[in-house]
């Protein structure tokens, strides 16, 4: 008996404990160690933005520079060995070409000498003379900065150092303040010339700063729509949400329309020899399938879950009663959307600088050339790591903030005297205990992010290789995987965010015990959760289709000179970016409530030495929800036996 015994209790110190969940009561530092290479990342990001400052030059993207490295529309230092460098060019701000309509690319530069000019020639000048007489009239010399305009018909070789003849009208475009040519027979030769000769990265950050204010005005309209989108789920009501599905698919219609005609209209344009206007169009066609096939699946979404309108409608309702208890939730994307805006501003500052950075080098005819430093390209990924990386970590503070708040007040037995100051509770308990937690889980989403984006980059060079289709097909696969993982993870990371809230256990620990008693309680959520979660991402749709069919109708207008394909597909990011910060406030508050609600059902009885935290309309809504799936289940099954016995033989 006693060998029974002494068994009996081995094998229960071997079998691990279930961990008691106590809501709120224990809290240490969680993850420190990831902080701890967090900030040794953001050193190294520090490192970056002072290299750029120091190396980089973005006024030579934005204004354009001369053949002796003098920036037009600035005063210039400079260059050792260069003679005509150093000069100031405030009053010349526009960039000329002495031989705009034969344009060469020699030693991947251009033949040609560029100038700064005080103003481009709207008449075509024939003769030296006509040159003299409009430097003379305008004060745009238009020949090498030391020819005096009297030499300019007295010496012999000043055809060697003047444009040469005769000289095309051009006007002033904006992006680079470039003279271009209006002539047609020039005009053709040197967009194509220059454009093309232009580096990717330097083509879409140009034409991000050219239509700068086209994306500023995008994204304030963004910022519009979440807001009110968010006040919609705020006091939604039956006839609002389809008025709201309505909406939706009307937007979702014409965004698909207005793309697949901009396509046509591209094809069949005679006109385009630019890389500009043929990567303009294969973006179109990419964005027109992307939308088609994510219409249709919504479309058919919406139709299958058309009945489950009035359920749905309930379960916002009693999300707005839990916000209704600390009403400033509603605010919080506020302070997110400032921060992220701070950080992307300073990230689009650094990565012109580093795209502008260079050493520059005097070459035959005291001319300069910038060369790119070595070590650049890494500099950028490095730097694209830390726009996700800490985008992430923004949104997840904003995360565990909410649903700190939602624990705070749920889990508070008078609940006609809520808790004071439960959002700066949360925020003090995440910023003292829960860094490292929320700098693991950003790092995971991160890590799934960047084998995506090469991924994608990936696809689009097999497609301009014409490889096989088998590795197209593969790799578009694997960045399908790669999405539904991220979402997975994103579901996880919510979760754990919650339970670290609630016990206070680091991110591993809390995301096993969250997926432990969901998998336990999954009958009563389940369902409830999908479909919340599903209007709300119609509303995030909502935004971005209306953000997209303004940037498509702002970009339009400049398409010959300007890659806007690419600032477009970042405007809605942004756009979706935006509607995530402010209505991912009612789904972390439905995921934190319902995770709460587990966590109720698992340390109480409802009796009178453990009653619940819920209050009684909450409960009776998760009753209403388990005897619709109870139904349900009873007439799949009674479906089942009456098949059953159609197919036994008599």
């Amino acid at each position: 008996m006693q060998g029974l015994g002494a068994e009996h209790l081995d094998s229960a110190e071997r079998t691990p404990r279930q961990r008691p969940w106590r809501p709120q009561i224990y809290r240490k530092c969680t993850d420190t160690a990831w902080l701890f290479l967090f900030f040794l990342f953001w050193t190294g990001l520090v490192f970056i933005m002072g290299y750029s400052v120091a190396a980089g030059a973005t006024g030579r993207l934005l204004f354009g520079y001369d053949s002796f490295g003098n920036v037009c529309g600035k005063k210039n230092s400079p260059v050792e060995g260069a003679p005509l460098s150093g000069q100031d060019m405030t009053q010349k701000k526009h960039v000329f070409f002495m031989n705009s309509c034969n344009l060469e690319v020699r030693d991947v530069r251009l033949g040609s000498t560029v100038l700064c000019v005080s103003s481009c020639p709207e008449e075509q000048l024939d003769t030296l003379e006509e040159v003299q007489l409009f430097a003379n009239t305008s004060g745009s010399f238009l020949c090498v900065y030391n020819l005096n305009s009297f030499n300019y018909t007295q010496i012999p070789n000043a055809d060697l150092l003047c444009p040469r003849l005769p000289v095309p009208p051009s006007k002033s475009f904006p992006l680079f303040n470039r003279c271009i040519p209006q002539t047609p027979e020039c005009y053709s030769l040197f967009a194509s010339v220059l454009i093309n000769d232009v580096d990717s990265l330097h083509r879409i950050l140009s034409g991000i700063m050219s239509g700068r204010d086209t994306v500023l005005g995008l994204c304030i309209l963004a910022f519009a729509l979440s807001l009110a989108m968010m006040f919609t789920f705020r006091f939604i009501t039956t006839l609002l949400v389809h008025i709201f599905i309505a909406l939706i698919v009307l937007g979702l219609l014409f965004v698909c329309g207005v793309l697949w005609w901009l396509y046509y209209d591209y094809t069949n344009d005679l006109s385009i020899e630019l890389d500009t206007e043929r990567e303009n169009m294969k973006c179109l066609l990419g964005f027109a399938i992307v939308s088609t096939v994510i219409t249709a699946v919504l479309l058919i979404l919406i139709y299958v879950l058309r009945k489950r309108i009035k359920l749905t409608v309930e379960l916002l309702q009693v999300t707005n009663k839990a916000i209704s208890s600390s009403p400033f939730l509603l605010f919080q994307p506020l302070w997110t959307f400032t921060i992220l805006i701070f950080f992307w501003v300073l990230w689009v500052a650094v990565l012109l600088s580093l795209g502008t950075a260079g050493a520059a080098q005097v070459i035959e005819g005291g001319q300069v050339e910038y060369k790119p430093l070595s070590g650049i390209r890494y500099m950028w990924w490095y730097h694209l790591i830390g726009l996700i990386w800490t985008s992430e970590f923004i949104l997840a503070c904003q995360q565990m903030t909410v649903a700190g708040t939602v624990v705070t007040c749920y889990f508070n037995r008078n609940k006609s005297d809520p808790p004071d100051r439960p959002i700066l509770s949360s925020l003090s308990i995440l910023f003292c205990y829960h860094q490292g937690t929320v700098v693991k889980g950003s790092l995971l989403i991160t890590a799934v992010r960047i084998p995506r984006a090469v991924l994608m980059y990936m696809c689009n060079t097999l497609k301009e290789k014409q490889d096989s289709a088998l590795s197209r097909c593969v790799s578009q696969c694997c960045c399908c995987c790669f999405w539904c993982l991220d979402k997975c993870l994103r579901h996880l990371n919510q979760n754990a965010y919650t339970t670290t809230a609630i016990n206070g256990t680091d991110f591993c620990t809390s995301a096993k015990d969250a997926l432990k008693l969901l998998s336990k309680n999954s009958s009563h959520f389940t369902s409830v959760n999908c479909f919340g979660d599903f209007i709300i991402f119609l509303g995030k749709v909502l935004v971005v289709c209306f953000t997209v069919f303004g940037g498509l109708m702002a970009f339009n207008y400049h398409r010959v000179l300007q890659v806007w394909a690419i600032p477009l597909l970042l405007v809605a990011f942004f756009a979706y970016l935006v509607a995530h910060s402010f209505l991912s406030v009612f789904e972390t508050v439905l995921d934190a409530l319902f995770l709460c609600f587990a966590v109720d059902l698992e340390t109480n009885d409802g009796s009178s030495e453990k009653p619940y935290f819920m209050d009684q309309e909450f409960l009776n809504f998760v009753k209403r929800i388990n005897k619709l799936n109870t139904r349900a289940q009873r007439d799949k099954s009674s479906l089942t036996i009456e098949e059953g016995t159609e197919l036994r033989p008599l």
